[in-house]
């Protein structure tokens, strides 16, 4: 009996040290010496979240608001008097990019920090004329015109575009996985939907508007070089026509550029 007493704790010690064993840390301290204490994990967990794993995502989608205006300017089919009748006013002629679709590719196998993206989006471009000029098509080029109806008016030109974009970016990791500081440089391709002047005045005291659509020999496809850049909810962009404004010998030359931020990103 005083044996099977002695026995019995031994053999439940024995389950319990096994039962322990594949969460368990065991420590030995060696015989020799004074070597250090071997820690030896038993049934370490390996599986988790890969860093490296995790999909590439590119920075397109979201509403963006710059401004935009007219570079490298040649009126030379143009008289003296003629010369600078599309001078815009730079800080009032705004460009609204509506970015609603947008598609990331990574070009690495291990890593996600580049990668292609392109997408879809919607560009309203306005740009703000001298108050008593504006344009019409000619027979064969744009004409400059004075709509003079009171001191007050205004005078723009408008644009709707399609843009489909292919751009490279770069993504840098700063401090941890979600904070990346990121470089997107490629081509903008878009499709003209709506070109318009339109002249704002008062008569009599009444609100009055001109509105007159047309093509205006400007191109129906245009190529844009843009450059992004940012970081957090830090969101920059720059873009320049590749291609003048109007066809060749329908217009000035002159190349459209705008700059901006995002006002939403998502």
């Amino acid at each position: 009996m005083k044996q099977l007493l002695l026995i019995l704790p031994l053999v439940l010690f024995t389950v319990t040290s096994k039962a322990q064993l594949n969460d368990s840390i065991e420590v030995r301290q060696p015989a020799w010496g004074n070597q250090p204490i071997i820690i030896q994990p038993h049934g370490v967990v390996t599986d988790g979240f890969n860093y490296w794993e995790d999909d590439f995502t590119g920075h397109w989608s979201g509403i963006y608001l710059g401004v935009n205006g007219l570079a490298d300017q040649d009126y030379s089919m143009y008289s003296d008097e003629e010369a600078g009748f599309l001078d815009v006013d730079l800080w009032r002629s705004t460009v609204l990019n509506v970015n609603l679709i947008q598609f990331s590719k990574s070009l690495q196998r291990t890593r996600n920090t580049i990668g292609l993206v392109t997408g879809l989006g919607m560009e309203i471009q306005t740009y703000f004329l001298d108050k008593k000029t504006s344009i019409e098509q000619g027979p064969s080029r744009i004409e400059p015109v004075e709509r003079f109806y009171d001191s007050k008016q205004k005078s723009k030109l408008s644009s709707i575009y399609l843009s489909v974009p292919l751009l490279v970016e770069f993504q840098v990791p700063v401090k941890n996985y979600g904070n990346r500081i990121y470089l997107a440089g490629g081509i903008v391709a878009s499709k003209r939907l709506n070109t318009h002047t339109k002249v704002k005045y008062r008569e009599n005291g009444k609100k009055e508007k001109l509105k007159m659509p047309d093509d205006f020999y400007m191109h129906e496809f245009r190529f844009s070089g843009m450059l992004r850049v940012g970081y957090r909810w830090i969101n920059l962009y720059a873009s320049y026509d590749l291609q003048p404004l109007f066809q060749e010998g329908k217009g000035p030359e002159l190349y459209p550029f705008s700059f901006g931020l995002a006002l939403i990103s998502f």
